[in-house]
């Protein structure tokens, strides 16, 4: 297999062509590396050749490296993984130097990358080595450096190239925040040097008129200042302070990447290049044999992708949505048309008055339009999307519609009117879905005419934001309606899971256990920040305090009476607490963030105060638990519901309990999901803190069978990253 072409023309431009073959996308291998040095020395030693240019023969340029390159580093230990990494700086390094003498940096011949559209991870650390950077005028382009956003760092010069090229703040946002930008953006931010329309002839003309000057990068020419100054320089001094703090408030020290990407830098800036991306091989190392980063990786990149890709799809033939309906045009409703219109679906959204429905297709008007002053879409884009959506109160426009998503009230008695009333005007192919998050979707397909073609698809708030999409069938569910369900969450590029049916299906059956310990350990007369904190300090976006607040008391309230009503005598006891503590802050208007007061209080404006004094009891004298005892209650009451729901068969695939868990509700996404996390405690030990906390704090905690028999064999619940990645 040949991942990389050479051809010389005439002028004695030798254009190097990257073209994995039956890859959508290029993926760096170690040996297509081998084979790009073998070509690139070639031209080096040919006097015939000018000048290179480095491009794809693909529609994008490349989507980084070969995953299973870093399984196997991974797997050979930290030796093989940091040799494997300086030969890479190797090559770089040869392609940037490209035959100049070290010394007088002379006598090199000019290398150009020609960018056709996409560039990520090693797409974009390859271009950096080279002289000059040419992309195609694409705004659907996407150029940047992903990696800390699956645990790692960029550690193939990118880190060390890109700070020396920008500086430190220049650099900061690409680097720990894995942004990514259209060609044009990323030229104004220097992370390219052009924007053409042909990029291939833009490379080739600059390759033969480039003056030896052009091919020095400055931090290889005498006198080179690092933008934004040196680490102990007045200016960067303060840099890296307000870097340091900018980590520990964004990570809570959760992530090990960011912080040795820091130090990486940190370091690099001291001491010459080549000495610098020594540094970096070593933190990368250190962060690739930590097995947060083979978690992260396995769950948010491998499995992720392989979930998008229809992993657990029934075997029939595609069944893509050409026109969906949308009952409902509430926040959910509108949300739903939005990012259904956006996918190029033709979308009929009802309401029960046509002013409603006319708000609810404004909302994607009003999202456009911030779209358009930001300069993301033009008008003309804006106008298609609307005209995609179709506002009325009329019914029988649902005639043709392939699927109907119902997002009326968390209501069986409405659901099913409007159950009823769309069945009777679809075609008898058409796919029903409910957005219900908590009613059983076998209870609410009995208004159906079809029950095989009734299947719920809950999105999580809001739609155009959240990634994960929980598809959940009901017992009568057929495969028909999975597959088109799950086509559909792949046309509007969500991740989907798929779960059988159960009161609150898989995410919010382990959400809302965080959310009442939360609350639970405030009634024990727990400090509340340390609630917040220890939450904060695993990872987790929000506190489940905040999370509360966010999704409302009066929606906790709901949720407790139904969870009551159908649960009677079993309902757990050890919630009356809970319970009363919302009834109390209900009673005194404290209804969440929407209501200005809750568990925080609130500006005018609704940002966050601090947490609210009443809920610390006066005179409380009690000391604090220590912080693991806090966090491990936290994460087991999530886990444990997690390994329950695959005990029962709700959950059906270990991966889309690990994916969806982090997509969700970002369940700490360093430790890759919870059966990850299980893993990385190791399951005996996870057995044993169980026994510990049942003991100490009831039932809740008690250890699933499933859990206790993987312990006493010391089994695991996933596979390594290396066999993921095969």
């Amino acid at each position: 297999m040949t991942d990389f072409t050479m051809l010389t023309d005439a002028a004695g431009v030798a254009t190097i062509t990257w073209d994995v073959p039956g890859r959508s996308m290029n993926v760096l291998t170690l040996e297509g590396a081998e084979q790009l040095r073998r070509l690139f020395e070639t031209a080096l030693e040919d006097r015939a050749v000018r000048g290179i240019v480095i491009t794809s023969g693909k529609d994008s340029f490349a989507g980084g490296m070969d995953l299973s390159v870093l399984a196997t580093m991974q797997a050979e230990g930290p030796e093989a993984t940091f040799e494997g990494i300086m030969a890479m700086h190797r090559l770089l390094r040869l392609i940037e130097r490209a035959g100049m003498d070290p010394k007088t940096l002379k006598g090199g011949k000019a290398v150009a990358a020609a960018l056709p559209g996409t560039a990520l991870g090693i797409g974009l650390e390859l271009p950096l080595a080279c002289h000059r950077i040419f992309a195609a005028d694409r705004p659907d382009a996407k150029i940047g450096l992903p990696e800390i956003q699956v645990g790692l760092f960029p550690g193939a010069g990118g880190t060390t190239r890109l700070v020396r090229k920008l500086g430190v703040m220049g650099a900061s946002p690409f680097l720990l925040q894995g942004k990514l930008s259209d060609p044009k953006a990323a030229q104004a931010a220097g992370l390219i040097d052009a924007v053409v329309a042909d990029p291939l002839a833009a490379a080739r003309d600059w390759v033969l008129q480039a003056a030896e000057g052009d091919l020095v990068k400055p931090w290889d020419a005498r006198g080179y200042k690092v933008p934004g100054g040196a680490p102990y320089s007045p200016q960067g001094f303060p840099t890296f302070v307000g870097a340091n703090a900018m980590i520990a408030g964004q990570t809570w020290g959760a992530y090990p990447a960011p912080k040795a990407l820091l130090s990486a830098v940190y370091e690099g800036l001291m001491v010459p290049f080549d000495t610098a991306l020594k540094i970096e091989a070593r933190w990368f190392t250190h962060v690739l044999m930590d097995p947060s980063a083979s978690a992260m990786i396995r769950s948010l990149f491998l499995d992720k992708e392989a979930l998008e890709k229809g992993a657990n799809r029934p075997a029939l033939p595609e069944a893509r949505v050409r026109q969906l309906g949308v009952l409902g045009a509430g926040m959910m409703g509108a949300g739903i048309a939005l990012v259904a219109a956006r996918a190029g679906i033709a979308v009929t959204l009802i309401d029960q008055d046509q002013g409603a429905a006319d708000k609810g297709k404004a909302y994607t008007q009003a999202y456009l339009e911030k779209g358009v002053k930001l300069g993301k879409t033009s008008e003309a884009q804006m106008q298609e999307v609307l005209d995609r959506i179709t506002a009325t109160t009329d019914y029988a426009a649902l005639s043709q519609a392939d699927l109907v998503i119902e997002a009326v009230f968390e209501d069986p008695k409405v659901k099913a009117e409007v159950t009823a009333r769309a069945c009777a005007v679809l075609g008898p192919e058409a796919t029903f879905a409910s957005n219900t998050s908590t009613l059983p979707i076998s209870e609410l397909a009995r208004a159906s005419t079809d029950p095989a073609r009734f299947i719920g698809i809950h999105f999580f708030s809001p739609v155009e934001k959240m990634a994960l999409v929980e598809i959940i069938r009901g017992k009568d569910t057929g495969d028909a309606a999975v597959a088109r369900a799950l086509d559909f969450v792949r046309q509007i590029r969500k991740t989907p899971i798929v779960v059988n049916d159960a009161r609150f299906f898989y995410a919010n059956r382990c959400i809302i256990p965080y959310l009442n310990e939360g609350a639970r350990m405030v009634t024990e007369g727990i400090s509340p920040a340390l609630v917040e904190h220890a939450a904060r300090m695993l990872g987790f976006p929000v506190g489940p305090l905040q999370l509360i607040d966010e999704t409302s008391i009066t929606l906790a309230l709901k949720i407790a009476g139904a969870t009551k009503a159908a649960m009677g005598a079993a309902y757990p006891a050890d919630l009356a607490a809970v319970d009363a503590l919302m009834e109390r802050m209900a009673g005194e208007g404290r209804l969440g963030r929407k209501a200005g007061a809750g568990f925080y209080d609130y500006d005018a404006r609704g940002k966050r105060q601090g947490l609210w004094s009443g809920l610390v009891p006066e005179g409380k004298g009690r000391p604090d638990p220590d912080l693991h005892e806090v966090q491990h209650r936290l994460m087991f009451v999530q886990v444990l519901e997690a390994v329950r729901a695959l005990e029962e068969g709700v959950l059906l695939d270990v991966r889309e309990g690990d994916v969806g868990a982090i997509l969700g509700w970002g369940f700490a996404p360093w430790s890759g999901g919870p059966f990850s996390w299980l893993d990385l405690l190791g399951t005996p030990f996870a057995a044993e803190t169980c026994d510990r906390l049942e003991a100490a704090h009831g039932p809740r905690f008690a250890c699933p069978a499933l859990l206790r028999e993987k312990a006493r064999r010391g089994g695991r619940f996933r596979t390594a990253m290396a066999e993921a990645a095969a």
